[in-house]
This record gives C-alpha cells, structure tokens and sequence, in this order.
C-alpha cells in the first residue's frame, strides 16, 4: 500500500452515514472513507451476520468490539475479539466472516 497526496485530517466516524450491506443473514453497515485507492471502513455487523461470498479482497483488519469468526477456504478458522487482527493481500487466501454476537471492525483496504 502505497499512502501519497493524503493531507493531514480526522474522521468522526459517528458522522458518516452508513451503507448497508446484507449478508446471507445480519447485515453490515459501512461507514467508508476513500482516500485515493485506499478505502478506510468503520464495519458493524449485527448479530447472526453470515457473508454471502467468499472475499478475495486484501484487508488490514482490526476487531474493536465483538467476535468475528473468519474461515479460510482451505478450512483453517479464525476467531477475533477485540484488539486482535488480520491481514491478507488482495488474492492470496479466500476468506469469508460471520458473527453470532455481532462485531464491529476497523478496516483498510
């Protein structure tokens, strides 16, 4: 990743209006910022959410709040509670969450 023409600045994240992206179950609500090619996400996912794809997207990842359950398509799987973290580069190992209790992550991709 490559971070250039960026100038200094916050983000209220409380202030952004979210978008809402349904899984097989739950949702997530994005709160997005683009920064050139960089995408920055405040992601809640509501209890019982269940993606609907497998993701081949690199991330940097960071659980605040909840339990994320991540599985690899190889099978190997992941738990994160708060203030634990993933990183995967774009293509390198299909990936896809869920969450029982609901989470809510910080996310740069």
């Amino acid at each position: 990743m490559k971070m250039d023409d960026i100038p200094f600045g916050i983000t209220d994240w409380n202030t952004l209006e979210p978008t809402e992206h349904p899984g097989i179950t739950g949702k997530a609500l994005w709160r997005t910022r683009q920064f050139g090619d960089i995408r920055v996400r405040m992601v809640e996912y509501t209890p019982g959410y269940q993606a609907d794809h497998w993701c081949e997207k690199g991330h940097i990842l960071l659980c605040l709040k909840g339990r994320l359950e991540t599985e690899l398509a190889d099978g190997r799987k992941f738990v994160l509670t708060p203030g634990i973290s993933y990183q995967v580069a774009d293509h390198a190992e299909p990936h896809r969450s869920s969450t029982e209790i609901g989470a809510t992550l910080f996310i740069v991709d």
